[in-house]
């Protein structure tokens, strides 16, 4: 037996000792702080070129995990209100486990028909929830980013020939920044990506993409793709998807929908009626590591005429003569960029059949019902600016001090709410304005927690 195939009591006892650990990690999650970083850099240089020769002990290498991961952002727990929040759910900590542990190739569906059959429902699943047909395709990925830009390259490749040095994207300018990073990726020049200026809400606006459009078509340029937010990183603004995708119809434009963020709102009855024309867009990106609170690494991307996804990707190779082609399954690799990946579909279909659609349903509600419990309690708060009503469940805001500079007043706040351990937020500029900007997103943060938050920034501006 090789070295690296351990005997099944020395795999028992790594198991047992990950699994405690695991279980004992994330129940004492509500109580840890929302950030630790103090002796961070101590346990980094710990660790800091600790590869050697010879082996050492599971116990002392999970230790090293331990202090890594204690050391650390709380991302995972009811206090992490920054950025845009991973949960994490244990149930897919097991499916990864389980599929590393299986490790069969899903890539071509022929290796692996069961398992391939799973992550299929998945996509389909996806697809249903969108109001795609029998028709539509996706696939799973690392995150929103590669999302983001498969969706740009599948639009290149469908629509545009092999010279596309005049073609134009067009994204709101508080879309995400891995718009602009994949297209520049996908081999578009910076100067081709338009930032279309924004409403009262900070969304795109329909009329000055007419107008940019326009503007371009009469320079000799190629307008082709659209890119609406279904929720903005900054404030959670949602774009006019169905007012946006009728000037893509109108100009014969790929439309995009980067729903990474806010995407699976769509299970509520608020996120439908925000997203209403979704069902029209070409292509959505989703993360189910944000809104269905799976751990960091996943991604989707669902194309709407999915044999146009697959020709983008599809390209073949004589060593994959031998396998089976598309038939009831499709082959995932034929419809990205990757051959050799993942059984990304376990980590989805488990916790979505163990838990059921209705339970990630209650609790997307619930985020949206605690957004605006923060965003009403801190109108009612003297010094306070909230600019805007929170669609989805994000709620930029900041005091406004009686004298002095109001973004150094706000910084030292947000270093004030931080220093409380409770809870941890980050900040983004608005209108040339310094803005601290919760975000909600997190199954294990609840009113408790929010009602807690709310003390602590009321407090931490009394200080000031």
């Amino acid at each position: 037996m090789s070295s690296f195939d351990l005997s099944k009591d020395e795999m028992r006892a790594m198991a047992r000792a990950a699994s405690e650990f695991s279980i004992d990690f994330i129940h004492a999650l509500d109580d840890a702080p929302a950030s630790n970083f103090e002796g961070a850099a101590e346990v980094a240089r710990s660790i800091r070129d600790d590869i050697g020769e010879d082996g050492a002990p599971f116990e002392e290498l999970l230790d090293a995990v331990r202090r890594g991961a204690t050391h650390a952002a709380n991302n995972a727990g009811p206090g992490f209100l920054a950025y845009i929040p991973g949960g994490g759910l244990y149930a897919t900590a097991i499916a990864d486990f389980l599929a590393d542990s299986v490790n069969r190739y899903i890539g071509m569906w022929s290796q692996a028909p069961g398992l391939s059959q799973m992550e299929y429902n998945v996509v389909r699943w996806l697809c249903n929830v969108f109001g795609y047909g029998e028709d539509a395709r996706g696939i799973l990925t690392s995150g929103g980013s590669l999302a983001n830009f498969e969706a740009i390259v599948t639009a290149r490749r469908s629509i545009l020939g092999e010279d596309f040095s005049d073609a134009v994207i067009y994204a709101s300018e508080f879309a995400h920044h891995s718009l602009l990073k994949g297209a520049v990726l996908a081999g578009f020049p910076a100067a081709n990506f338009r930032r279309v200026g924004t409403d009262e809400k900070l969304a795109m606006d329909p009329e000055r993409l007419r107008a940019e459009i326009a503007q371009d078509r009469a320079a000799g340029k190629r307008p082709f793709l659209v890119i609406a937010s279904a929720g903005t990183a900054d404030t959670g603004a949602v774009e006019p998807i169905g007012a946006l995708a009728d000037v893509a119809a109108e100009h014969d434009l790929w439309l995009h929908v980067d729903g990474a963020y806010g995407g699976f709102f769509q299970l509520t009855d608020r996120g439908r009626t925000l997203f209403e024309g979704v069902e029209r867009a070409d292509s959505i990106t989703v993360d189910p590591h944000k809104g269905l609170f799976l751990p960091y690494g996943t991604g989707a991307l669902i194309v709407r005429d999915g044999e146009r996804m697959r020709e983008a990707h599809s390209i073949g190779a004589h060593y994959l003569q031998d396998l089976a082609g598309e038939a009831d399954l499709p082959n995932f690799s034929e419809y990205s960029i990757e051959l050799s990946r993942s059984f990304r579909g376990l980590r989805v279909w488990l916790p979505l059949r163990l838990h059921g659609v209705g339970a990630f349903r209650a609790a997307l509600d619930e985020k949206l019902d605690l957004a605006r419990h923060l965003y009403d309690a801190l109108v009612a708060t003297p010094g306070f600016e909230v600019p805007w009503e929170p669609e989805l469940t994000v709620v930029p805001f900041r005091y406004v001090p009686e004298s002095g500079d109001a973004d150094d007043a706000n910084r030292r706040l947000l270093e004030l709410i931080n220093g409380s351990k409770r809870v941890f937020m980050s900040s983004t500029m608005l209108h040339g304005n310094y803005m601290i900007r919760p975000c909600i997103v997190s199954h294990r943060t609840h009113r408790d927690r929010i009602d807690e938050a709310i003390e602590i920034i009321r407090s931490a501006a009394a200080s000031l």
